[in-house]
C-alpha cells in the first residue's frame, strides 16, 4: 500500500496547475481564486523581504569582500565635507541623540537596502501573480517595460548618490562660517535616503510617456505642441520634489528629466511614424498591390447548416 499524499497540499497544487496559462488558456479565475493567489504571492513577496531587511540589517555593519559596508557607503558623502564645517570628533561619525536610535536608523535603513537588493525576488511574485492574464505579446511588452524600469530608477539612485556630496556642501556652507555641523544619523538618513528616493523615481517619467504614447493616450503631436509647459513642469517639479532644495539637487534632477522626457518624446515620434506607415497606403503606386487580404475563402458549413440544407432537399424531393 503506498501512502496517500495529504488532502490539502494536493488540493492546493492541483488549483495552482488549474491556475496556470497551459492548463488554463484564457487564464480566468473566480474570485475566490484570486484571492488565494493574491494571499499566497503576497506571503512569499513579505519572506524575501524580510529576508532582504536581515541580509541589509548585517551589510551595515560588515563588508562584502570588496565592497565596503553599507554604513560606510552611505557615510561617505558626509565625510568628504571639508572638516572646518564638522563639530570637531565627528569628522566620520554621525550623531545619536536617543539611546535606541542606532538600532532603529540601522533597522530601516537594512530594510530599504535589502529591500532594493532582493527586488528581484518580490517582483517575480508580483509578476507571476500578474502573468496568468497576460498573452505571449502582452508578456514581452511587459518584460521590456519592467527591465527598462528597473534600469532607470538604478540610474536615478546612482545619479543622486553622487550628487548628495556637492549638494551637501552647499547646504552646509551657507552660513558664511558662522555655524558648524554636526548631522544627526536620522536626519542625514533620511535626507539622503529620500533625494536617491526622489531621482529613482522620477527617472521612470520616460517609461511612462513611452506607455502611453504606445497605447494612444499620449500622441506625439500633443506632446510636441505640450513640450515647452511639461518642461517647465519638470522644473517646478524638481524644485519642490528635493527634499534639500538646493540649487545642485534641483537643477541636476531638472537637467536630467528634461533629457530624459525629450528622449522619450523622439521613440514617440517614431512609434508614430511606424503606425501612420502601417495603416497609410496613398503613397502605394499604381501598379502596387494592396495589403488588403482580398482572397475568398469558402465558408466552412456548421452541423445546423447542413441539417437545414438535408431538411430543404427533402422538401424540394417531396414537392
Amino acid at each position: 500500500m503506498t501512502e496517500q499524499p495529504s488532502g490539502k497540499g494536493t488540493e492546493r497544487k492541483a488549483k495552482r496547475r488549474r491556475r496556470s496559462r497551459r492548463h488554463n488558456p484564457d487564464g480566468t479565475m473566480t474570485l475566490v481564486e484570486h484571492l488565494y493567489e493574491l494571499r499566497y504571492r503576497l506571503g512569499l513577496a513579505l519572506i524575501g523581504i524580510g529576508i532582504g531587511a536581515i541580509f541589509g540589517f548585517v551589510w551595515f555593519g560588515v563588508s562584502l569582500g570588496p565592497v565596503p559596508s553599507l554604513g560606510r557607503l552611505l557615510l561617505a558623502p558626509y565625510t568628504s565635507l571639508p572638516n572646518n564645517l564638522k563639530l570637531p570628533g565627528t569628522e566620520d561619525k554621525l550623531l545619536a541623540t536617543a539611546p535606541f536610535e542606532q538600532f532603529m536608523v540601522r533597522l530601516q535603513v537594512g530594510l530599504v537596502a535589502g529591500t532594493v537588493v532582493f527586488s528581484p525576488m518580490w517582483l517575480y511574485q508580483l509578476w507571476a501573480f500578474i502573468t496568468p492574464g497576460l498573452y505571449a505579446k502582452e508578456k514581452k511588452f511587459a518584460r521590456v517595460f519592467v527591465g527598462a524600469g528597473a534600469l532607470l530608477f538604478l540610474a536615478g539612485a546612482a545619479l543622486a548618490y553622487y550628487v548628495v556630496p556637492e549638494a551637501l556642501l552647499v547646504l552646509a556652507s551657507i552660513g558664511s562660517g558662522e555655524f558648524v555641523n554636526a548631522f544627526t544619523a536620522d536626519k542625514y538618513l533620511s535626507f539622503l535616503l529620500a533625494l536617491i528616493l526622489v531621482f529613482g523615481v522620477s527617472f521612470e517619467l520616460p517609461l511612462l510617456v513611452v506607455m502611453l504614447n504606445r497605447v494612444g493616450i499620449l500622441p506625439y503631436v500633443k506632446l510636441k505642441k505640450w513640450r515647452r509647459g511639461i518642461i517647465f513642469g519638470l522644473f517646478c517639479f524638481a524644485a519642490v520634489a528635493t527634499p534639500g532644495q538646493d540649487p545642485i539637487s534641483m537643477c541636476v534632477l531638472a537637467g536630467a528629466l528634461t533629457v530624459l522626457f525629450e528622449l522619450a518624446v523622439q521613440l514617440s515620434r517614431l512609434n508614430d511614424r511606424r503606425k501612420k506607415t502601417e495603416d497609410d497606403w496613398s503613397e502605394l503606386s499604381d501598379d502596387e498591390a494592396s495589403p488588403l487580404d482580398l482572397s475568398t475563402h469558402p465558408e466552412q458549413p456548421t452541423p445546423e447548416s447542413q441539417l437545414a440544407a438535408e431538411a430543404k432537399q427533402r422538401y424540394d424531393d417531396a414537392t
